[in-house]
């Protein structure tokens, strides 16, 4: 019997009413129509200083960076929905990246969260580039990380005005987008699973 995937979702923008946060709720639920057990987190409940090398040899891991990587590596893949600031990534999911990717033991073993996770990729804006720069340069950083971020990716443009009421995206090429990143994501995070089927 094949497992059923276990997706983490979160936005990288805690603002109220993100297009972001909105973006991560139509993945969630596509996600959870098409099978998979569905997380979704707010990164504003996992607060971070900013990276600095120094503060992590006086003081190591904080203990939210320790907590996502863990939450990370009990699913069997990601999808993060991004927001672009200044054409690139936004600041706190840059940070939580960053420091999540300084996590290398847990408990005296070695430990990876990022390596071989399956990530799926969403961006938006209100703008007619929907965030394509942004998600561009998320995926090179999350590739340096290690993990095996799904081609398939999804864009929306006109952000505030791209959701109806039960949050699905009213613009039919962008559904169809959202559900074939969501399928592959499902697709790859079950063969990569490393869980054992119970």
């Amino acid at each position: 019997m094949p497992i059923i995937p276990k997706i983490l979702v979160f936005a990288g923008s805690v603002r109220t009413g993100a297009y972001s946060g909105r973006t991560a709720d139509a993945a969630q639920q596509e996600l959870a129509l098409q099978g998979a057990e569905v997380t979704r987190i707010s990164l504003g409940d996992y607060s971070l200083p900013i990276m600095d090398e120094d503060l992590e040899h006086e003081k190591g891991i904080p203990e939210n960076a320790m907590r996502l990587a863990r939450l990370i590596a009990a699913h069997d893949g990601l999808l993060i929905a991004t927001p672009e600031y200044n054409g690139s990534i936004p600041p706190l999911l840059k940070n939580t990246i960053d420091w999540v990717s300084r996590v290398r033991k847990d408990g005296g073993k070695p430990f990876k969260p990022f390596a071989g996770k399956p990530v799926g990729l969403c961006s938006s804006s209100d703008g007619k580039f929907a965030g394509i720069r942004c998600i561009n340069h998320l995926r090179a950083v999350l590739v340096r990380c290690q993990t095996e971020v799904v081609t398939p990716e999804l864009s929306v443009s006109g952000a505030s005005t791209a959701f109806g009421e039960d949050g699905r995206l009213l613009d039919e090429r962008s559904h169809q987008s959202l559900e074939h990143l969501c399928r592959t994501l499902i697709e790859t995070s079950r063969f990569l699973s490393t869980r054992a089927v119970p």
